[in-house]
């Protein structure tokens, strides 16, 4: 696939496309670079954290039993959290890499046709996606494989493979941190120079998009590749991982549970394996199956309808394959039937993925009632623009929490009917059942990453054509795809909060049952009625609204230095605007660059330190109050309020943005006086607001929700006491 892109010649008359991308390409490698160096120095601290803290922690009985030693553990979860890390990093430039070589070539094929430019785009966004899940699924796979051999599990010795999985939250922890850092550096990048190229150049200068004129164009087209590519890589690598690890520890406590012979208890810790190989096969398939050439017909075709074409391609095929999935693995002598019930579980998961999508675009796409919505409210001014994209992000939080809760619900108490009993005769399949449920939702999460990353492809293809004064007819094509490229950008961040909101849920339940091994203590019920409990839960609330503040005003800041040197540049050098002088991008990439890695960090480790913080404080509230158990049950309340809290306000942030960033597009396609009026104006401000919600802040949510239960997870020991 990767391939039949590159093998894509750039025509010698595309010279001038050449001059505009080479820069991108150049900045966009030279920012990662520089970004990933500041990641690595902050991963190699916490990385010796994590090994004193190892080197000191208590063991639970079974690593005593099996003779694990402290320093043998902490080495081991230090190496699993760089190993993480390595691989977020890995995951996040693949898209990059892939962005920057296709934008120029889906901007050569749009002066053939749309549907040309829409194959190269998506195949390009296929690659990226494919190379992020088997990355994801070969890391955790060659991990558990070298815990296994050192350790002797499963050979006679005390050590049990279903002790492994516990082992590897280090990588989720690592996989996690690294995905924080890029997208909140890669999210600050790209809208704090989207924001200062609109406001100065549309609103002040009413020059398009995109304009050659503007200094800060460049910057902002470089952004598209650190901010939606890169950092959705690392974005969607973290969440399999969480979702992988999660699903093995419940897999493996269910297992001990019914007391599963140790074939059928393979069978469990691997699915999640099996069902994200699966995954790259029915989305590769989905991915292929949409062609280059478009069918004869008169009628205009929807770039988001082919696309839709090829994932119900992969969903169909999905769902076939999990169904194969769970008999060959979830098949068991006790309780014949457990796999339908487990197949139904991923059903409804499947299920719930296709309605976040339906739901999202309902919200963001121009061809439905709440964007055009806010494009007529906008023909009244800025200020109904703004309180019109508000009011629908608000009310966009409705629907996807009902298809959630009735997800979890449901999924957890059709595991729970498997026929799964603990020695007590009680059902134990329901946490199961909700993994098996997240797995079903993440069961075509490459090709819903290619789509995510078609989007900053094509925008970025726009801008070249825009920057090389290609013909008008070519820039309708890269419009129409960018109009589309919002719009599936938006849907896989409604998939990725869903995702989120149901991986959360089992990295919870898997923190709950750390804290069991731990302390020998059932730890089954978190009681919100205590008061340090109810404190700690609206410390995690707190942390959301905190962190989704700094965020926002990182880009405000950053956007602020890009506005004052676009506008030094046009007042000092007025032959800009007569293209009798060239703006000088570099100066404008260079002070966004160097922005963004600096307001990255406050936010940052502001989520890595607090839950740290939230349960140590309480563990020693705890020995002085003689209520043992206080700081594992503050940090558990803490998780849940934050949780519900991200997802809410993810949501929020999410879809307002790109109703927004769609409003503005509606009108630019001709709506309401089209380009240059005063109603374009008006979108262009909600846009501006809209961009750090849905770029930035919104999806580093996705990420923070699960880094604080993978957190957790590792810190675990030093809530105790």
């Amino acid at each position: 696939m990767a391939k039949s892109i590159l093998a894509i010649n750039i025509a010698a008359d595309q010279e001038n496309m050449f001059l505009v991308s080479e820069p991108i390409r150049e900045g966009a490698e030279g920012f990662i670079r520089t970004q990933y160096g500041t990641i690595s120095r902050f991963s190699v601290v916490l990385f010796v954290f994590i090994v004193v803290i190892y080197s000191f922690r208590q063991l639970t009985p079974e690593q005593e039993q099996a003779g694990i030693s402290k320093g043998l553990l902490a080495t081991i979860t230090g190496i699993s959290f760089l190993l993480g890390a390595l691989c977020s990093g890995i995951a996040g430039y693949s898209g990059m890499w892939v962005s920057v070589r296709a934008n120029i070539r889906v901007a050569g094929e749009a002066r053939k046709s749309m549907r040309a430019a829409l194959y190269v785009a998506l195949r390009a966004g296929g690659v990226a996606a494919l190379v992020v899940v088997g990355l994801t699924v070969m890391g955790v796979t060659f991990l558990f494989c070298v815990c296994h051999a050192i350790l002797g599990a499963g050979s006679g010795g005390s050590m049990k493979s279903t002790d492994i999985p516990m082992l590897l939250v280090g990588y989720g922890f690592g996989a996690s941190f690294v995905a924080l850092f890029a997208q909140l550096g890669g999210g600050i990048y790209t809208k704090a120079a989207d924001v200062g190229a609109d406001l100065v150049g549309k609103i002040e200068s009413d020059i398009p998009e995109d304009d050659p004129r503007n200094p800060a164009v460049i910057a902002d087209l470089v952004g598209d590749n650190v901010g939606d590519c890169a950092a959705r890589g690392a974005d969607l690598f973290e969440s399999i991982a969480a979702e992988i690890i999660s699903a093995m520890i419940l897999g493996a406590s269910m297992a001990k549970k019914a007391n599963l012979t140790s074939s059928e208890t393979i069978g469990f810790m691997m699915f999640p394996l099996v069902v994200h190989c699966m995954d790259l096969v029915v989305s590769g398939i989905g991915i292929i199956s949409v062609s280059r050439d478009a069918p004869i017909s008169n009628i205009l075709e929807d770039p988001l309808e082919v696309m839709k074409k090829g994932y119900m391609v992969s969903l169909v095929l999905a769902i076939i394959g999990f169904g194969i999935a769970c008999n060959a693995m979830l098949s068991i002598s006790s309780a014949p039937s457990a796999w339908m019930y487990f197949y139904g579980c991923g059903l409804l998961g499947v299920g719930s993925a296709y309605l976040f999508l339906c739901i999202t675009q309902y919200y963001t796409d121009y061809k439905y009632r709440p964007v055009r919505q806010i494009a007529e409210s906008s023909t009244t001014g800025h200020g109904t623009n703004v309180i019109a994209g508000v009011a629908l992000g608000m009310e966009s939080t409705a629907m996807p929490v009902i298809v959630i809760s009735i997800a979890i619900v449901s999924a957890y108490w059709c595991g729970r009917m498997s026929g799964l009993v603990d020695m007590n005769g009680n059902p134990c399949g329901g946490l199961f059942g909700t993994a098996v449920a997240t797995m079903g939702m993440l069961s075509t999460a490459a090709y819903v990453l290619a789509m995510d990353i078609f989007g900053p492809i094509a925008d970025n293809a726009g801008g070249i054509v825009e920057m090389s004064s290609q013909p008008a007819n070519v820039r309708e094509v890269t419009d129409s795809l960018d109009a589309v490229g919002n719009t599936t950008k938006a849907t896989t961040k409604g998939f990725a909060i869903g995702s989120a909101a149901l991986a959360s849920f089992l990295l919870f339940s898997a923190y709950m049952d750390e804290v069991s091994a731990f302390t020998a203590k059932p730890f089954e019920h978190v009681d919100i009625a205590v008061p340090e409990v109810f404190v700690g839960g609206l410390l995690g609330s707190m942390l959301v609204y905190l962190f989704s503040a700094w965020a926002c005003k990182a880009v405000g800041k950053s956007a602020q230095e890009v506005v004052k040197e676009v506008r030094r540049q046009f007042q000092e050098r007025p032959g800009i605007m007569t293209y009798q002088d060239k703006p000088d991008y570099d100066r404008c990439v260079s002070i966004v660059a160097k922005s963004a890695l600096r307001e990255m960090t406050a936010p940052g480790i502001l989520a890595v330190s607090m839950p740290i913080v939230v349960g140590v404080t309480f563990r020693f509230v705890g020995l002085q109050t003689k209520q043992t158990m206080l700081g594992p049950q503050v940090v558990a309340g803490f998780l849940m309020f934050a949780t519900v809290a991200g997802i809410l306000m993810a949501l929020f942030l999410n879809t307002a943005g790109g109703a927004w960033d769609n409003a503005k597009k509606y009108v630019e396609a001709g709506a309401y006086g089209g380009k240059g009026s005063e109603t374009h104006k008006a979108t262009v401000t909600g846009d501006t607001v809209g961009d750090p919600f849905k770029d930035t802040a919104g999806p580093s949510i996705h990420v923070l929700i699960k880094m604080l239960a993978t957190i957790t997870l590792v810190m675990a020991p030093l809530f105790l006491d």
